[in-house]
């Protein structure tokens, strides 16, 4: 046929540009696709990240997870499993896009769960992990897939974190898994973080209790030194903690008593001085301390020597002290402002130190007797001393004499009798001879070291 007698064929101008442009516009619309999802995602972590920053109930936040994790990966539904501290299994959290089908997932995924009992307080068996897929997979059908990963705080597995799809087409691709961990990573974070605000709370308990009991036995100690015709006092504690085992005591002995005044009106009865330590630091050495004041204070009103007064004191303390593992150090001594009489008696505490106004020199105050709390029948020896105008007894604990500097050198007994000589001679009362051992023993230790014992010091400096 003709060219000329060809049919015509209508012409399409746009035939060949739909032809070029076609691959254009849909690799054009993948990067749109695939930008929006990367957006999604990204804004669906960054939600997760505020509401880890944001939340202070765990539940609130543990309930946002299967949500997250079903939206970043493309699934049907999540669910969030926990080990608990008993030992069980639990679903913690699901989330399930079809409202109708999430009462039966839920309830094959909890009867799943319930099928395993892992070791209360232990790290998860091997097979927990595997025993659970099966679980799921026999109680969900076969037409259910699952993905999971591990939630673990610090290196330890604290429960699974699954991805549940219908989608027979559905793919466990790389990028989905990384996603899942991302998840699963706050979600450990979150569970870390509130279990250190637990501790944190419980920290912030005991030390208001820590605090209450130091302002107890501040109170129970002391408050200032009495007044003694012809005598002076004074005295410092520093524990080494915020509770102490340390212990000191004034105790008026003449309680429901009517005694002669002197002409300026001031009491010439008997003062206890005391002086103890018990064995240990801390919260329980303060109880026992606490326990000891109160039965020592009530065996003083019945007016025995100060070696009946350990006797008894011992006796009354044995059971308790026993039971605790605990023992006591004791020095109790009562001063006659009358007489200038010192009587005492040792219950193995470090003797206090006496200074000879007359001779300059030291020596010791110091009877037999065996730690309170270590024999019940164990008897105690009454001594006395006469003081002179001048003379001055120093109560100590081993605090001071076992302070350790640096190189691990103790400040030991030698050097404090030299530093208590030296303080008598120079120092202008009581007062300035308890600043400067506790100088002389802070300047041994070093400024920026914390003593690791109760420190106590009682001076009696006679006019």
């Amino acid at each position: 046929m003709p060219v000329s007698q060809l049919p015509s064929q209508p012409i399409d101008n746009n035939s060949s540009a739909a032809t070029d442009v076609t691959p254009v516009v849909a690799l054009k619309e993948l990067v749109a696709r695939l930008h929006r999802e990367q957006n999604k995602i990204q804004d669906l972590l960054s939600s997760l990240g505020f509401a880890l920053r944001s939340f202070n109930n765990l539940n609130q936040f543990l309930e946002l997870i299967p949500l997250m994790a079903t939206r970043v990966t493309d699934a049907d539904g999540s669910a969030l499993f926990l080990y608990k501290p008993n030992g069980q299994v639990r679903l913690e959290q699901l989330h399930w896009q079809d409202s109708h089908q999430r009462k039966n997932i839920r309830k094959a995924l909890e009867i799943a769960s319930s099928q395993i009992t892992l070791l209360p307080n232990a790290a998860p068996l091997a097979n927990a992990t595997g025993i659970l897929d099966d679980q799921m997979h026999r109680y969900l059908g076969p037409d259910v897939q699952i993905f999971g990963t591990a939630i673990l705080v610090k290196h330890t597995e604290r429960g699974w974190l699954y991805v549940l799809s219908r989608d027979p087409e559905y793919s466990w691709t790389e990028t989905r898994q990384k996603l899942v961990r991302l998840v699963a990573d706050q979600t450990a974070v979150a569970i870390e973080n509130d279990e250190l605000a637990v501790e944190l709370r419980k920290k912030e308990r005991l030390d208001q209790e820590l605090e209450i009991g130091a302002e107890i036995q501040r109170r129970l100690l002391p408050r200032q030194c009495p007044i003694i015709p012809g005598a002076v006092l004074a005295a410092r504690c520093k524990p080494a903690n915020r509770v102490g085992g340390d212990y000191y005591d004034f105790i008026a002995t003449n309680h429901n008593k009517i005694q002669p005044k002197t002409k300026s009106g001031t009491e010439t009865s008997r003062w206890g001085l005391v002086i103890g330590d018990v064995m240990g630091k801390g919260v329980p050495a303060g109880l026992i301390m606490t326990m000891m004041r109160g039965m020592l204070r009530g065996e003083v009103l019945h007016g025995n020597s100060p070696a009946g007064i350990l006797q008894n004191l011992n006796r009354v303390m044995y059971a308790d002290l026993e039971n605790s593992h605990r023992f006591i150090t004791l020095f109790y001594s009562e001063y006659n402002p009358h007489s200038r009489i010192l009587s005492y008696s040792n219950a193995a505490h470090n003797p206090p130190l006496w200074w000879h106004a007359a001779t300059k020199t030291v020596s010791r105050l110091d009877t037999f007797g065996m730690l309170i709390g270590l024999d019940a029948n164990s008897q105690y020896e009454d001594a006395q001393a006469q003081l002179e105008p001048g003379d001055t007894i120093i109560y100590y604990t081993d605090g001071l004499t076992d302070a350790a500097a640096a190189g691990g050198d103790r400040f030991d007994e030698d050097n404090f009798v030299a530093g208590f000589n030296t303080a008598c001679k120079y120092c202008n009362g009581p007062e300035e001879i308890v600043d400067y051992l506790f100088d002389q023993v802070e300047q041994f230790i070093g400024a920026d070291k914390q003593n690791t014992d109760d420190m106590t010091l009682v001076v009696l400096q006679i006019l």
